[in-house]
């Protein structure tokens, strides 16, 4: 921080070029302070960066590749990508670039501060507590935050990361109208939305070191598939257009990546002092709809959306593909990887699109620029929002590692075997909770209980050895020999699982009882349903003693298969097109719809 010459009074300065602000991980553990050249000058050296939420990572992410794709003016295509990739000091113009656009990069510059407008003031000269932009202050709950009981002061360092944060991720709801908005309706602003990233399930590729990770999210909007629907003009970063006024500007789409990685949706001041950051003024910036963006925005998934559709009067509209919190990321590997590209003209339209970034290092991995075996951490960030919008109730934060042959555009059996697998293990957690329902209906007990706790046992369980299967599935493997072994490693795990339920079942379910099946009665124990429970397995699974060729279970894709599963509990959002993802809505099975022919299992009696 500097201040004006001694015969002045002292004018704040904090210069996010220069003085330490971003908080980053070494790669031998320490966690460090940077700055925005600091970042650059170091990445290679540097694993990660490490917000205060997972979603601040995520937006500090994107204002550096804003920065990079500016400064570097590309990559303008996969060789460009490639010759930064092998120049270990390929962001060596960032400093030059930073040092011509400091002025913009100061937090309390009198006219231009970073990311927010001069003089901004409501008719009243309110100033807002910082809880207004501080996202781990969950409001009306402070006491499950470590700021407790609210925010009185930041650093300068804290503030400057919280105000990316909030053009990314603020809340929707009222807010108190500033002077010079247009919107401004008895002092107040309605709700226009959340920030831009709030909207989507955001996605990024995590490298080795932070250098990989910004050059593997580095894409070229000419050269990726589907990234091509911009505005005219150029493609420009906030810091090198005119400084936003109170008010909204005139209605337009991004003119590229580096426009949209700093749209401003709100317009903000911080009030400080020589002590910190103690307030600030907020309100609503330029709005930008999430509808149909799927041409712009490559750091998150799409879902068409028949209600946008039928709102609008379109024959498409895609919306952005929200995580589920109870979701797993890999357990939706399918919405990432599989090819869910544009139809072939006349046909209809793809219910779900990957997020073109993946396309984009699909390309890579393709033309040869990225070797086949190079590994990945796909990461998942995202924010769910309660109450119309104006609070944030959880932050999803995930990640599955993989190597990038499974975007291979012409070695996609990697790609579907992984995927299936996850349908393996989607099935084999199935058949577990129908055991779990069928051992608490045998002994009369309530079954939703059991059957929820197994399935969370199966799926915690199988998520670390598949990650450990996935990241080993390289180019070097057989997809389809790697699979078998997985169907294999799921029967015996799951089967544990199965026999131990079975094990602790009790008297009464071992005696078992009379249920009721629809229309009929039938008898049910714990031995039938152990019977049934591992014909289900051999079923989905294949015997263990089973040849190295994995066992497919139904006539679909394995592609439309996964996306069929990942999907099924996903509810077309109302209004506000919120994604309603519960989970899985699967009903009880029915005793009488999982019995199995007389071979597989012993003839039951006591039928009415």
């Amino acid at each position: 921080m500097s201040e004006t010459d001694e015969n002045t009074a002292p004018a704040l300065s904090f210069d996010l070029t220069a003085d330490p602000w971003i908080p980053v991980l070494r790669q031998d553990g320490e966690h460090v302070e940077l700055s925005l050249r600091q970042v650059f000058d170091q990445a290679h050296g540097l694993r990660r960066i490490v917000g205060d939420l997972p979603t601040q990572e995520f937006a500090l992410l994107r204002l550096l590749l804003a920065v990079a794709h500016d400064a570097l003016d590309g990559p303008r295509d996969v060789e460009h990508w490639a010759e930064l990739w092998a120049d270990d000091d390929c962001f060596a113009p960032v400093g030059a670039y930073l040092g011509e656009h400091r002025d913009r990069f100061d937090l309390f510059h009198d006219r231009t501060p970073f990311f927010q407008v001069a003089g901004l003031h409501t008719a009243k000269g309110e100033v807002s507590s910082l809880n207004r932009i501080v996202a781990d202050v969950p409001n009306g709950a402070p006491f499950f935050s470590s700021r407790m009981p609210a925010v009185d002061r930041l650093t300068y360092a804290e503030a400057a990361r919280w105000v990316v944060h909030a053009h990314a991720y603020d809340t929707s709801g009222i807010k108190t109208g500033v002077v010079g908005d247009g919107r401004v309706k008895g002092g107040r602003v309605y709700p226009l939305g959340v920030g831009w990233a709030g909207n989507l399930g955001g996605v990024f590729a995590e490298g080795r070191t932070l250098r990989e990770t910004l050059l593997l999210n580095m894409v070229a909007p000419a050269d990726t598939v589907g990234l091509s629907d911009w505005d005219a003009g150029d493609d420009l970063p906030a810091w090198r257009r005119d400084a936003c006024g109170p008010g909204a500007e005139p209605v337009r789409r991004p003119t590229g990546v580096r426009d949209l990685y700093t749209w401003q949706t709100r317009r903000l001041l911080l009030h400080a002092d020589g002590d910190g950051v103690h307030g600030v003024v907020l309100g609503y910036g330029d709005p930008l709809t999430a509808r149909n963006k799927h041409g712009c925005e490559p750091m998150t998934a799409w879902r068409r959306s028949k209600t946008q559709e039928k709102k609008h009067g379109e024959p498409t509209a895609y919306m952005p593909r929200e995580h589920d919190p109870a979701r797993a990321a890999w357990r939706g590997l399918a919405s990432l990887i599989a090819d869910r590209g544009a139809p072939d003209q006349g046909a209809e339209a793809a219910p779900y699109l990957s997020p073109r970034l993946f396309g984009w290092i699909s390309q890579l991995v393709t033309s040869g620029a990225l070797a086949e075996g190079f590994l990945v951490r796909a990461r998942i960030v995202g924010a769910q929002y309660g109450t119309q919008q104006s609070v944030i109730d959880e932050v999803v934060d995930d990640h599955v590692s993989m190597a990038v042959v499974l975007l291979h555009e012409r070695k996609s059996e990697y790609a579907e075997q992984a995927i299936s697998a996850v349908t393996d293990a989607e099935e084999a957690v199935t058949a577990l909770g129908d055991l779990a329902t069928n051992l608490a209906r045998a002994a009369g007990t309530d079954s939703e209980g059991p059957r929820a706790t197994a399935r969370d046992s199966g799926f915690h369980v199988l998520g670390t050895h598949y990650r450990t299967w996935l990241a080993a599935l390289d180019g070097s493997a057989d997809p389809y020999a790697a699979r078998a072994e997985w169907q294999r490693q799921v029967h015996r795990i799951v089967g544990r699982l199965g026999d131990g339920l079975i094990d602790r079942a009790g008297d009464a379910a071992w005696q078992g009882r009379v249920i009721t099946v629809k229309s009929r009665t039938e008898w049910l124990n714990a031995g039938l349903a152990g019977n049934w429970f591992r014909y289900r397995l051999d079923t989905c699974l294949g015997h263990p003693r089973d040849s190295d060729q994995p066992t497919d279970t139904g006539g679909e894709s394995e592609a439309t298969a996964a996306e069929s599963e990942a999907t099924a509990a996903e509810s077309e959002a109302t209004a506000g097109e919120s994604e309603a993802t519960a989970g899985e809505s699967e009903a009880t099975v029915p005793a009488a719809a999982m019995s199995v022919p007389p071979a597989a299992a012993p003839v039951t009696e006591g039928h009415v």
